[in-house]
């Protein structure tokens, strides 16, 4: 039996984002490149738990939860809130709809949703991804560097490399430059310096 209270405890937060040369994340509200290969990573990262009885809680703005493929939900071991000041109901294969970031952060760290969830992940867009940057519960980024320039109307936010640092080798992260479709690119994750 679950008994609600308001008692937080504290999740990770992190943020998974793929950008080109220019920090440029989309156009139009969609992925300017095909890479399948980066998209699996993706996946695999915010599905990944250490526990079958564990969620993620997957948190996204309303243009990217709508421009993700219909056809791909409900993704495996994730509950998904949706920020929103427009929509009136929860979407099509949501759990939550949240107004703001800082609630729907709570919302995954407030029992008793909170004894469920391991990582709360942002998955985009720009407002959430600088707004949680700033979360003190921010502490890794994982960005996909693509090495080549697309057009894009849609920047990742600049944040601070004295606060999150580039980790040379991080587990379960490949190191090496990978290419797909003639394309080249590189994951990384950036760890928020230690206080």
């Amino acid at each position: 039996m679950h008994v609600y209270t308001d008692e937080v405890q504290s999740k990770p937060v992190r943020l998974i984002v793929a950008t080109c040369k220019n920090m440029g994340i989309g156009k139009n509200g969609q992925l300017p490149w095909n890479l399948p290969k980066e998209f699996a990573f993706f996946l695999n990262m915010i599905s990944s738990v250490s526990s079958p009885d564990h969620k993620n809680l997957l948190i996204w703005g309303r243009k990217c939860w709508e421009t993700f493929p219909e056809n791909l939900l409900p993704l495996a071991n994730c509950v998904n809130a949706v920020l929103s000041r427009n929509l009136s109901s929860v979407p099509r294969h949501a759990q939550y709809l949240c107004r703001n970031l800082p609630n729907a952060i709570r919302l995954g760290s407030t029992l008793p949703l909170s004894e469920d969830i391991e990582i709360i992940w942002i998955i985009g867009g720009v407002k959430p991804y600088k707004e949680a940057l700033m979360h003190p519960w921010c502490d890794l980024l994982y960005i996909t560097k693509i090495m080549a320039s697309f057009d894009c109307d849609t920047f990742f936010p600049s944040f601070d490399h004295e606060v999150f640092r580039k980790v040379d080798k991080f587990s379960g992260v490949p190191s090496e430059i990978q290419e797909e479709n003639g394309i080249k690119f590189k994951h990384q994750v950036f760890q928020r310096k230690q206080k």
